[in-house]
């Protein structure tokens, strides 16, 4: 059993199938000319015997969809006499087209083929199959006729062969492009510059890499209490801006229970530009996020996503101790990893909504900052309760948190969270005279809800209350012998983490 800020949790999460990285890469063109393929430039095809008109020569076997030719791709040729088109020379290629479009097999599209040519009288050979011509036809129309009539046109035009560039500028180049306010690009231009990569190291040396923002003009940072824990009390803190300029930082306060801590920038420069902050309560499933960070130390890393749920039980560990932290997270498929911690989860119009905490992993069992990389699942601190928190850290240096007087249990998904016989060190498990023994709450009850959520264990309740202010008034339902009743309390506060 634990006390209302302690306990562990642990969760066993499915494994995720695997699927491919990258789309598969069509194939390369064939090399040469395969056999059956157009002749050489110079040379004469010869028809077929019993051909009235020239068909294309056979071409080798294709695999896959027949290839077409896009309509802006495909030359019109002029009908007219012969003597209207250019004379055919032994080494130009294609010979110019018929008066008349050839068919193949008497009818159905027409096809361009090389010319009718005079056929000496000799053996016939054995005619191929019609449809087999006809295919073989339509396979060549976009690579052979298209490309053969493209050659002729520069050919016709004296230059004799195609060596100028084929390439496109742009009309204005990617600088001169304007990001609108509303887009990825547009958010992300105007949060990166004040958003800060941490740089935390411990007295022994050790030491890791997260993320932060600027809270105010004078110089707070807004980051997770678990990014500058090894480095509060005699280690070195540096903020490092997207422009590169780093600053050394303090710590002015940090709640281990809320994950949340504020820092102060040394000689902090002018012209600082906090992040707007946005309203967690009005956040709404489905909409689109922008997460900021440093992932595996890759500082000014955006990612984007939408709120995959709300007010989700998160009970994280800072790696170091055996305290967890709770929190009524918001859900977020926005990718987040190792080094993300205490960025900022933004909305589609820039404002901060959440400060990016913990991740659930496939390995380690539970949520929080493990090596493991993002499998889609990550939980950020509603700003509504981050901006209580900072607030009180930079005013006092200590968290304040909101209390019921009772100690509860800290098993999963028990159908509520059920007051322990007793508290820390033998204490009682319901704080005589405090705010659930005024109400008449009891060891042994269960509490099922929380004003209008619904209570599944102890870390739920944590995490509820935890978004409260002390002196708010709220709603208990639980059970007692069976029996569902109700009961009114006010919330107590508790000073500083124990």
């Amino acid at each position: 059993m634990s006390t209302e800020n302690e306990g562990n949790e642990g969760n066993t999460v499915p494994s995720v199938p695997s699927v491919p990285s990258v789309p598969p890469v069509p194939a390369a063109a064939p090399e040469g000319t395969p056999p059956g393929g157009l002749p050489a430039a110079g040379a004469t095809p010869a028809p077929p015997a019993d051909a009235p008109t020239a068909q294309f020569p056979a071409a080798a076997h294709q695999s896959g969809p027949e290839p077409s030719m896009p309509h802006h791709e495909q030359p019109q040729q002029p009908y007219g006499p012969p003597s209207q088109q250019p004379p055919a020379g032994p080494a130009s290629w294609p010979p110019p087209p018929p008066a008349v479009p050839s068919y193949a097999d008497g009818g159905g599209t027409p096809v361009w083929g090389a010319p009718a040519a005079a056929e000496p009288e000799g053996p016939r050979r054995r005619r191929a199959s019609g449809l087999i011509a006809a295919v073989a036809a339509a396979a060549l129309v976009a690579g052979g006729v298209g490309g053969a009539l493209g050659y002729w046109a520069a050919d016709s035009n004296g230059s004799g062969s195609s060596s100028g560039s084929t390439t496109v500028a742009a009309s204005n180049s990617p600088k001169d492009f304007k990001r609108e306010a509303g887009t990825v690009a547009g958010v992300a231009a105007n949060a990166l510059p004040s958003v800060v990569t941490i740089d935390a190291q411990s007295g022994d040396g050790e030491g890791g890499t997260g993320t932060g923002f600027v809270y105010d003009k004078e110089g707070h940072i807004l980051t997770n209490n678990h990014v500058v824990a090894s480095a509060a009390d005699n280690g070195q803190l540096t903020a490092t801006f997207s422009d590169g300029k780093k600053y050394d930082a303090e710590v002015v306060g940090r709640a281990q229970g809320y994950d949340v801590a504020v820092l102060k920038l040394k000689n902090a420069p002018d012209g600082l530009t906090p992040l707007p902050l946005g309203d967690s309560e009005k956040v709404a499933v489905g909409d689109s996020t922008i997460a900021i960070g440093a992932p595996f130390g890759l500082s000014n890393t955006v990612t984007t996503g939408i709120i995959s749920a709300k007010d989700r039980p998160v009970a994280s560990g800072d790696g170091s101790s055996n305290k967890n932290s709770y929190m009524s997270a918001l859900q977020t498929d926005a990718s987040i990893n190792p080094g993300n911690s205490g960025g900022p989860l933004l909305d589609a119009g820039g404002a901060v909504i959440g400060i990016n905490s913990a991740i659930q992993s496939t390995t380690g069992g539970g949520a929080g900052q493990s090596q493991a990389g993002s499998i889609g699942l990550g939980f950020a601190i509603p700003v509504n309760q981050a901006k209580n928190v900072a607030e009180q850290l930079i005013k006092t240096g200590q968290p304040v948190y909101p209390v019921i007087g009772a100690t509860v249990t800290m098993e999963e998904k028990t159908g509520g969270a059920t007051i322990s016989d007793q508290g820390a060190a033998g204490t009682p498990a319901v704080t005589p005279n405090g705010p659930a023994a005024k109400a008449g709450l009891k060891a042994g009850d269960v509490i099922t809800k929380f004003n209008d959520t619904v209570v599944e264990s102890g870390p739920t309740l944590i995490g509820e209350i935890w978004t409260h202010k002390p002196g708010d008034k709220v709603t208990l339902t639980y059970k007692r012998d069976g029996k569902t009743a109700t009961a009114e309390l006010v919330l107590g506060e508790r000073k500083g983490d124990s």
